[in-house]
């Protein structure tokens, strides 16, 4: 069993494959779902399901992972034949119920997992669909690395007198991964990244974006700089995710570029390189993205760019990680006096808008209107597809 398995999922995957086990389930007679976990993503899901097949490789209970993106016809096909434990996204989960291909009412313990990060996505109105079909005496599990109103709310509004079980936030990275931060203006990070990756000759290197749009960018900067990269978030079809992600294992491709959402369920091993695109604003945030590497006793290095907007949250990254992260001075495009007097000056200026002094041309007003609201239209049927997922 690798060791980078064991962790949150091991802390419900074997007791519920115990329990199951104990009273007798999967030895005889048809399947019925006794345990539903609700994962965020699609590679979380899968990620689940792998662990479940792990732990439970001796015995006869069996698994599943259903989320959409994919056709539902093979996922139907394995429901029919029965199932112990259903892993899932609520979209395609949603679907398939509302199919009658899916009942809850065999369920004893439901698993909801990222809490916190599905309601970032929007998923709460999908879960308040989901959970009244369920039966009323289960045991219900909720795992978050932070506790929002709304979660707390949430939990108290199904749960019955629930225990909490809490840690202490996220701070400790692994011994082995080294950290270092390139002071750099956000309209260098690009030309910073692809000096990086060729001075090291990183041959496989995982990019942390904060947008989906800036993970598609800078993908195809380094595919112009022949650098093969792919980039894998939310608004990606499952085909092309997996497709990115085998890749990136296989090594066919250098850089894999992925917004955070994404990322949970990636799993990839003896992984060197983590750069920080963008530094994020939650500084667990920062834990959770370097720990894809230095895994199972291995070495690492994670590496982060800093603009000046960015600084405060480096500060919150070094208190919560309680280290000063070191300071890479020695690259082409260290932020200079100039620089920083130019970033004053223009605090608070409006930016340009090229496409306003577009539209001055009468020639041009019609044509990027017309491109405009069809983005605008795009934009909203990728998030309500990704929520679906």
């Amino acid at each position: 069993m690798r060791s980078d398995w064991y962790g949150k999922t091991a802390a419900f995957a074997i007791p519920i494959l115990q329990l199951l086990h104990s009273r007798g389930f999967g030895n005889s007679g048809k399947r019925f779902i006794k345990a539903l976990i609700l994962a965020p993503t699609r590679e979380l899901a899968t990620q689940i399901n792998e662990s479940f097949k792990v732990y439970g490789s001796e015995l006869n209970l069996k698994s599943m992972v259903i989320f959409g993106g994919v056709n539902q016809n093979p996922q139907v096909g394995s429901l029919k034949q029965g199932v112990d434990i259903l892993i899932a996204t609520p979209g395609r989960l949603l679907d398939l119920m509302n199919q009658g291909h899916i009942k809850l009412d065999t369920v004893d313990f439901f698993v909801l997992d990222e809490a916190d990060r599905m309601l970032d996505m929007g998923f709460i109105h999908d879960l308040n669909r989901i959970i009244p079909k369920l039966p009323k005496k289960r045991q219900s599990l909720f795992f978050s690395a932070t506790m929002p109103l709304s979660i707390a709310n949430l939990a108290n509004s199904i749960l019955s007198k629930p225990e909490m079980v809490k840690v202490d936030p996220v701070s400790s990275t692994a011994e082995k991964v080294s950290h270092e931060v390139y002071h750099v203006m956000k309209s260098m990070k690009r030309n910073l990244l692809k000096h990086i990756i060729g001075h090291y000759k990183m041959q496989q290197v995982l990019v942390f974006s904060r947008t989906k749009h800036g993970a598609d960018r800078i993908a195809r900067e380094l595919a112009k700089a022949n650098i093969p990269a792919s980039a894998i978030h939310g608004d990606k079809t499952q085909a092309s995710r997996e497709k990115a992600l085998s890749q990136f294992k296989e090594r066919k491709i250098k850089a894999l570029v992925a917004t955070d959402i994404a990322a949970r369920g990636i799993d990839i091993d003896s992984l060197e390189w983590v750069i920080n695109y963008d530094l994020p604003n939650e500084p667990e945030t920062y834990v959770h993205r370097i720990g894809r590497t230095g895994r199972a006793g291995a070495s690492g290095k994670a590496i982060s760019f800093c603009d000046i907007d960015e600084r405060p949250y480096l500060v919150d990254i070094e208190k919560l990680i309680k280290q000063k992260i070191k300071v890479e001075e020695d690259h082409p495009f260290q932020i200079n006096e100039r620089d920083i007097q130019e970033h004053e000056a223009n605090k608070g200026k409006p930016k340009p808008n090229t496409r306003n002094q577009q539209n001055r041309n009468p020639r041009n007003a019609g044509n990027d209107t017309g491109k405009s609201n069809r983005r605008k239209g795009s934009n909203s049927n990728n998030f309500n597809k990704d929520r679906r997922r």
